[in-house]
């Protein structure tokens, strides 16, 4: 009997104790395995009959430490942290042109009943880009097309500053634009390069166009990977040609022109340019100028405060049936040229009139089209290689492109 109540006693105490220690460790913190906190509780909600659970935090940071192998909980991610590095170098531009319209008059008042019923007047035009803090000296980089035509230009920083601007100088045919203001210590980007792309890899878009309107100087963001590299076009681009562009699907919307698409690492491989679309908005066909041939034009400006003409010293037009089949040729593929200048550097390299160009440097002339392209990008001081056809012989001009002195 004794011995029962012995162990009536004991299982008393043990449950007890364990009430007790079941009231302690309902207020305590959960711990890891070293004794250290770990504040995140588990929660349960509902949203549409969908049971979720989520890890919370009670502190405002947005990582908590839990191990000494620095496992973080966290919404932080790869993207955040490029933006993050980024955002403080993108800059809004607001932009005032002066147009010359033709204003319709009234028929009844005019004196010659319609003939000369369109006035011409000027008015001036709002537009918005964006750009990024080429140097810390006040250099901004963006696309040409952002601010051709302005009378006046500010640029709205990171942190809310205003600057007046100036165009330092401008390539209208490849889209580049450098512009100045007038501080020091700014946030410059952190370049990076357009020649290693891969095809699928994280590709961020960055643009600040409504910091003068909304009174917001912060950027927006979009996300996507890069689609495509080595896009040319020049037709129906208004007089603009686009060699070896980056085509991504993030979205490049109205007024992100000129500012920076990154990678993964907050590096800028690009200044975005222009989309294919048909309602005006993004449909994932977004492109941006390679950041390498970026700052070849930027530097070049800086430099000389233009981009320096080439004189290549030669013209060219397109094959048809007649010239193809007078001079025995096999398709239409390649250039004519038509023209060689006494005492250019073609003409003293070799180049002749008749001579069918197939290649300028790696790439590929089926027409005069693609040779527009492959010239655009060539600088003074650049070496060229031309691949042309004189009867059946496949000969390689070479010369040293030089500026040209009207």
């Amino acid at each position: 009997m004794k011995s029962i109540q012995v162990i009536i006693m004991f299982l008393l105490l043990a449950l007890f104790l364990l009430m007790v220690n079941q009231l302690i460790n309902k207020d305590a913190p959960a711990t890891t395995t070293n004794g250290d906190s770990f504040e995140g509780i588990f929660q349960e909600t509902e949203t549409h009959n969908v049971k979720k659970h989520f890890v919370t935090t009670r502190s405002t940071q947005s990582e908590r430490m839990i191990s000494d192998n620095e496992f973080v909980i966290t919404r932080a991610n790869a993207v955040t942290r490029a933006v993050q590095l980024t955002e403080p170098s993108v800059v809004s531009i607001n932009v005032i042109k002066t147009q010359i319209v033709r204003r319709s008059m009234n028929p009844f008042d005019n004196p010659f009943f319609g003939f000369f019923d369109y006035r011409p007047y000027r008015r001036e035009v709002q537009s918005i880009g964006s750009g990024i803090i080429y140097r810390s000296d006040g250099y901004i980089l963006t696309n040409s097309h952002v601010v051709e035509g302005a009378t006046q230009i500010k640029v709205i920083l990171n942190d809310a500053r205003q600057y007046d601007a100036q165009i330092t100088g401008i390539d209208s045919v490849l889209d580049i634009a450098v512009l100045k203001i007038d501080e020091d210590n700014l946030p410059a980007a952190r370049l990076g390069s357009s020649s290693d792309l891969m095809l699928g890899e994280t590709t961020i878009a960055i643009g600040n166009p409504y910091a003068f309107l909304i009174k917001d100087s912060k950027p927006s963001v979009s996300v996507g990977v890069v689609s495509a590299v080595n896009r040319n076009f020049s037709h129906d681009t208004g007089g603009k040609i686009y060699q070896g562009m980056i085509q991504t699907d993030a979205a490049i919307n109205p007024g992100n022109s000129g500012g920076p698409l990154i990678n993964i690492l907050g590096d800028v491989i690009g200044i975005n340019s222009f989309i294919f679309s048909e309602s005006g908005g993004s449909i994932g066909l977004g492109f941006a100028i390679p950041i390498d041939r970026s700052v070849r034009i930027a530097n070049e400006i800086i430099k000389f405060g233009r981009r320096r003409e080439i004189w290549f010293g030669f013209k060219i037009q397109d094959l048809n049936p007649m010239i193809a089949s007078y001079l025995n040729l096999n398709d239409l593929n390649g250039v004519i040229v038509s023209v060689v200048d006494d005492n250019s550097p073609a003409a003293k390299a070799g180049l002749k009139r008749g001579d069918i160009i197939k290649r300028i440097n790696q790439h590929v002339v089926n027409n005069t089209n693609n040779a527009e392209v492959a010239i655009a990008g060539i600088s003074v001081g650049d070496d060229i290689a031309i691949n042309v056809l004189r009867g059946t012989q496949v000969l390689t001009i070479n010369f040293t492109a030089v500026e040209f002195n009207p």
